[in-house]
């Protein structure tokens, strides 16, 4: 039975819905995001703010965040990787907060030598702690055209989206122990860097600089959000919907399909890993 509320408690709760402030970025990356590394010559705004464009040569990387910072939210950007030979590179695209106890949620699109495949990394941290690691291969060519990349991140679950399909979930399990990022506030960023200690082949494989520039391009940001403004972020679930959203049957098949033909690595199938036994989230993994 739904909980009666006095008069009071309804002005109490107009007047918190009143200085909601919601993120609705219409694309334009001058209005939504600066440019924080690599200025002018590496990272520019063009096409009168709806293209933003990275780069990455032997002198520089380059990188932007938003001008925002959130508090739950669904966040989207469609970008178009570093085509070619992008062997040693990374494109990051993530969700952080600050400090030493950080909230992060990762999307990192690991290049490779040309003819192979992009290994889309992605992992979650909560207060400091990742070391929740899946990895995929895309089932198309992510450098020929622009594609949709999405975090869903509400109360209850955080889901990464690929044009709309869902291929990862991490859910709250806080009843069971497991760290939630859900008090820390979070800005976007994205990078374009040099990792060819790690990136392909564990390191092996170097990144070739005569290939240089390397280019990654944005656009149609989007954060549909809760923004923190004055040391407070007020959400009203009524008013966006992403606040109680969930993976329905079919997307939750989608998911299926996507983990079954195209995961290449899943912690929670490394028990090496973890020779204390997996993580407690892992038990709740195959639970679509």
């Amino acid at each position: 039975m739904a909980a009666a509320h006095s008069p009071s408690t309804w002005i109490v709760l107009s007047l918190l819905m009143s200085s909601l402030v919601v993120a609705s970025a219409d694309g334009n990356f001058y209005q939504s995001c600066d440019v924080v590394w690599g200025h002018g010559s590496h990272a520019m705004i063009q096409e009168g703010g709806d293209l933003l464009t990275l780069s990455l040569d032997k002198t520089s990387g380059s990188g932007f965040q938003s001008k925002d910072e959130y508090l739950f939210g669904k966040i989207e950007m469609q970008l178009k990787l570093v085509p070619g030979n992008s062997a040693g590179t990374v494109t990051a695209y993530y969700l952080s907060s600050k400090g030493e106890t950080w909230d992060e949620i990762d999307f990192e699109f690991l290049g490779n030598l040309s003819g192979q495949p992009y290994v889309l990394h992605t992992n979650v941290f909560s207060q400091g702690k990742g070391m929740r690691e899946q990895q995929f291969y895309l089932w198309f060519d992510p450098t020929a055209d622009f594609h949709t990349y999405s975090i869903l991140w509400n109360p209850q679950r955080i889901v990464f989206y690929v044009d709309d399909i869902p291929i990862r979930e991490f859910r709250n399990l806080e009843f069971l122990g497991v760290p939630f990022p859900k008090n820390q506030k979070m800005r976007l960023y994205s990078t374009l860097w040099n990792a060819d200690d790690w990136a392909t082949r564990g390191g092996l494989v170097k990144t070739d600089w005569s290939q240089a520039p390397f280019k990654a391009s944005y656009k149609k940001f989007r954060a549909d959000a809760c923004v923190w403004s004055s040391g407070s972020s007020y959400c009203s679930p009524n008013k966006n919907a992403w606040f109680w959203e969930e993976l329905d049957f079919g997307k939750k098949g989608q998911m299926k399909w996507v983990q079954d033909n195209y995961m290449i690595y899943d912690y929670c199938k490394d028990p090496k890993r973890f020779p204390q036994g997996l993580p407690t989230e892992c038990a709740f993994s195959n639970l679509l």
